[in-house]
């Protein structure tokens, strides 16, 4: 009986990739009613904890008009790999930004996907990046501190035809802030407060 009112729930509701495109229209027509509930602002907290351990937060944020509260703040732990000196609790930052990028890419194709009626069994992304550590620790000025390069592969399972299946993994790219923010860059400013 649970199953079938679940099912009956679903067509009511439709669900392409488990996103609820009705709400999803819904959401697009109100922002094109009023542009202003567009606007979101993230932030989280970061503690330091030791050496190349820290710690952030992610609690509140402002988006649709007003502040939003989550029910329960997200955690998110920071550390080194012992051959950078950490005791490697958990990924570093720039695994946490390739996270970042994975996560935020593969979002932005199925929610995409789901607003064209595209159905997506399966995905699984593989990324890596490449740093040289000359930049970060200041032997070669030539040598960015960053990522000097980022490879993103995607397996999609979809019926669709191969041409199609290209067209899909684009959507990530065409669409998510994350892949955005990297490939264009993005105004940051540091300041500084006695704790």
């Amino acid at each position: 009986m649970k199953n079938a009112r679940l099912a009956t729930a679903q067509m009511l509701e439709k669900t392409v990739n488990g996103v609820a495109v009705d709400d999803l229209s819904k959401t697009i027509d109100a922002i094109k009613a009023t542009p202003a509930i567009a606007k979101f602002n993230f932030r989280i907290r970061n503690q330091w904890v030791n050496a190349g351990q820290n710690r952030s937060t992610a609690d509140t944020f402002y988006g649709a008009g007003q502040e939003q509260s989550r029910l329960m703040p997200f955690v998110l732990e920071a550390d080194e790999p012992p051959v950078l000196l950490g005791k490697d609790t958990a990924a570093n930052p720039v695994e946490h930004l390739l996270h970042a990028l994975a996560s935020c890419l593969t979002t932005s194709m199925v929610y995409h996907a789901a607003a064209r009626g595209i159905q997506i069994e399966a995905v699984e992304s593989s990324l890596e990046g490449d740093i040289d550590l000359h930049g970060f620790l200041e032997l070669d000025k030539n040598v960015r501190n960053g990522y000097q390069g980022i490879r993103v592969n995607f397996k999609i399972k979809a019926d669709v035809p191969d041409e199609q299946l290209q067209e899909i993994s684009q959507l990530g790219a065409g669409h998510s802030p994350v892949f955005d923010s990297l490939i264009n860059g993005v105004p940051v400013s540091v300041t500084a407060e006695r704790l």
